[in-house]
C-alpha cells in the first residue's frame, strides 16, 4: 500500500506499534511533544522535532526571515500545547548547493529572532546538501512541571471545548508570522485543570477528531460558534489549517470562571466555547471537512 492510500495517522500507528517504550516515557509520538521522566527531577523533560519543506510549508518566493520564524515557531507551538517551556534548539538545514548564502543568512536571522522571543538557545545542528527542495528541521528540548503537563489523552465526557484566537485565512500570511500561545497555555495550567489540549496546525477538521480519539470520547461541535477571521467561511476555517491556536477541554464547572479570567488576562485574544465531549457510543462524531494530512 502506498503512503497516499495510508495517510499520516495510520502510518504512525503502524510504526509506533513496533517501537519499544520504557517506563520513563510519559508521552510519546502521537502526542504534540514527547514527555519523559528525569531521575530525581521535579520536572519532566519535553522534546519535539518539526520540519518545514519548500513547496509544502512555504513557497520559493517567501521571505527567508519569515521562513526562519515559522520553522522555529512550529515546534514551540507544540510546547504550548503541552504547557511546556522550551530551552534549547538544534537546527538542521538541508539545501541545494545553488542556494544563495544571503537567503540562508536571512533564514538564520529569522530563526534567531523567533528563538529569542521565547529565550531559546540555539546550541547546534547540522547541514546537508540535496538535489531537492530546501528543508529546515528544528529539534527543541525543554521542561514542564509534573503537575502542569497536558496531553491530548485526558479529555472527559461532558468537558467543554474551547479555542483561542480566530480560525481560517492563515495561509494568506499569518502562517509565516504567528506567535505560539505559550503564555496563554502557561496561564491556563496555572489557574485551571486542563484535561486535554493540542495546537491547531492541520486544521480543526483533522485536529479535533485526533483529540477525541486520543481521549477515547466523541464530540459535538457548534458550527455557528466557531471564531472566524474576517471574510473566512466556516468550511475554510475547519479545513485550511496553519492557525496555531489552542484547542482544549475543561470541566464545564470551570467555564464561567475561565472566560471571566481570560477576558481580564488576555483582553485582545478571543476565547470561544465551540462544543463539548460526549461518550463515544452515545453520538456519532460529525463529519468535518478534513484539514491537511501528509501523504494525501
Amino acid at each position: 500500500m502506498k503512503l497516499r492510500q495510508l495517510g499520516e495517522d495510520q502510518l504512525l500507528d503502524q510504526l509506533l506499534a513496533r517501537l519499544p517504550v520504557s517506563k520513563s516515557v510519559i508521552a510519546r509520538a502521537g502526542d504534540d511533544c514527547a514527555v519523559v521522566k528525569r531521575p530525581g527531577g521535579r520536572n519532566f523533560l519535553v522534546l519535539k522535532t518539526d520540519c518545514i519543506v519548500e513547496g509544502v510549508h512555504f513557497t520559493p518566493e517567501a521571505n527567508a526571515l519569515e521562513v526562519g520564524w515559522k520553522a522555529m515557531m512550529r515546534p514551540l507551538s507544540d510546547f504550548a500545547a503541552t504547557s511546556a517551556l522550551p530551552q534549547f534548539a538544534l537546527i538542521t538545514l538541508i539545501a541545494s548547493k545553488e542556494t544563495e548564502d544571503r537567503w540562508v543568512n536571512k533564514l538564520y536571522r529569522g530563526l534567531g529572532k523567533a528563538a529569542a522571543r521565547f529565550k531559546v538557545n540555539i546550541v547546534g545542528g547540522e547541514t546537508s546538501s540535496t538535489l531537492g527542495p530546501v528543508v529546515i528541521s528544528i529539534s527543541v528540548v525543554g521542561f514542564v512541571e509534573k503537575d502542569r503537563w497536558v496531553s491530548r489523552r485526558g479529555g472527559k465526557v461532558g468537558d467543554d471545548l474551547f479555542v483561542t484566537g480566530t480560525l481560517g485565512g492563515a495561509i494568506k500570511r499569518k502562517h509565516l508570522q504567528f506567535v505560539p500561545r505559550i503564555a496563554e497555555s502557561r496561564w491556563l495550567t496555572k489557574n485551571f485543570s486542563i484535561h486535554a489540549m493540542m495546537d491547531l496546525s492541520d486544521g480543526l477538521g483533522v485536529d479535533l477528531p485526533r483529540l477525541a480519539r486520543a481521549s477515547k470520547v466523541g464530540f459535538t461541535i457548534q458550527m455557528e460558534s466557531l471564531p472566524l477571521n474576517r471574510g473566512v467561511k466556516i468550511n475554510d476555517a475547519i479545513s485550511e489549517g496553519e492557525d496555531y491556536e489552542l484547542l482544549f477541554a475543561i470541566s464545564p464547572r470551570d467555564s464561567a470562571r475561565l472566560q471571566k479570567g481570560w477576558r481580564k488576562k488576555f483582553p485582545k485574544r478571543p476565547l470561544r466555547r465551540i462544543g463539548c465531549l460526549n461518550p463515544q457510543s452515545a453520538i456519532r462524531n460529525p463529519q468535518l471537512k478534513g484539514g491537511y494530512v501528509h501523504f494525501q
